[in-house]
């Protein structure tokens, strides 16, 4: 089990909302977990900001600016939005066993809306790029 399980869900935002959350931990896993965490408290447009901005910040803080991406954040977001509404789930543990496509092949779901290589585009990184295959 990662690291990350050792926080509640309340722990874990109030821990990346303070930049306090250890770098080792934030797997992919605990990146999807946030955006779940978000989208399910705040709505996916508020969460949109908050993941962006403190992604962002986490990125500056830990010197990995060049990992961040402001176009899979923002696709991150849309299509975790996308599976919490088909889900049946009502924790985390639960909708990542339903959805773990989202775990395991989340790049080739990304590469379902976009056809470019947004992972290492420098326009990708800076702005929002919108898919150019299948809309969101």
């Amino acid at each position: 089990m990662e690291k990350h399980w050792k926080l509640s869900n309340e722990e874990f935002e109030d821990k990346f909302s303070k930049n306090t959350f250890r770098p080792l931990w934030f797997t992919h896993e605990a990146h999807l977990r946030l955006a779940w965490i978000y989208i399910n408290k705040y709505g996916k447009e508020i969460a949109l900001k908050m993941y962006k901005n403190q992604l962002y910040d986490f990125a500056i803080k830990y010197k990995a600016e060049t990992k961040f991406n402001a176009t899979i954040t923002f696709a991150s977001i849309q299509i975790m939005s996308y599976y919490i509404n088909k889900s049946v789930s009502n924790d985390f543990k639960n909708f990542i066993e339903e959805f773990p496509q989202l775990k395991n092949n989340f790049k080739e779901i990304l590469r379902t809306h976009y056809s470019s290589d947004i992972f290492t585009s420098a326009e990708a990184k800076k702005n929002i790029l919108q898919p150019d295959l299948v809309a969101f």
